[in-house]
């Protein structure tokens, strides 16, 4: 009796995979862009991070937002600016940046900005409010940059690199981030 059940269940699930009825379980890329989406265009949020997080970056990926306000779409990125993955240099790093932006454009169409932002985490001392009106930050910006979608890859590069117009780089933590000699 057994043989026969378990025959009928491989038969039946056969029968589904062929009809394309078998939901397949999620890849690691859609549970991250799941998990670290945020804004009120979640939807679109998922979306950028599903190409995002198709790619293991050296300067981790946290968390992507869409929002969206009177026909507006900006998207933001936000990526660990401690831990690398692997040792990255001050080039390889506005790289990444670079490459990120032209991704998220490529996947949201409708977005006319996205701003990419590193953060390192603030320690903060047992029993200290972390949450709430009272919270003291648990992080810290130590580059930003907007960017506007008719903004060319080597224009973007240009201006990074210069650290004008808009960029934001913590002069102590690009000097201590990176490998090879500080820029």
């Amino acid at each position: 009796m057994r043989n026969l059940t378990r025959l009928a269940a491989t038969l039946l699930l056969a029968a589904l995979a062929a009809a394309g009825a078998v939901a397949h379980a999620p890849s690691v890329a859609q549970l991250d862009a799941a998990s670290r989406s945020a804004g009120n265009r979640r939807d679109v949020a998922s979306r950028i991070g599903e190409v995002l997080f198709q790619t293991q970056w050296p300067a981790e990926v946290t968390q992507i937002s869409a929002n969206a306000l009177g026909g507006h779409l900006i998207v933001g990125v936000r990526v660990q600016g401690v831990k690398f993955h692997r040792p990255l240099s001050r080039e390889e790093f506005v790289a990444e940046v670079v490459d990120l932006v032209q991704r998220a454009f490529t996947a949201a169409p409708d977005a006319e900005e996205v701003d990419l932002w590193a953060s390192v985490p603030i320690g903060v001392g047992k029993g200290v409010i972390v949450s709430g009106d009272l919270a003291k930050p648990t992080s810290r910006t130590v580059f930003s940059v907007s960017v506007r979608r008719d903004e060319s890859a080597q224009a973007l590069r240009a201006r990074i690199e210069a650290g004008d117009d808009g960029v934001f780089w913590d002069s102590s933590w690009a000097q201590t981030a990176f490998a090879g000699p500080a820029t």
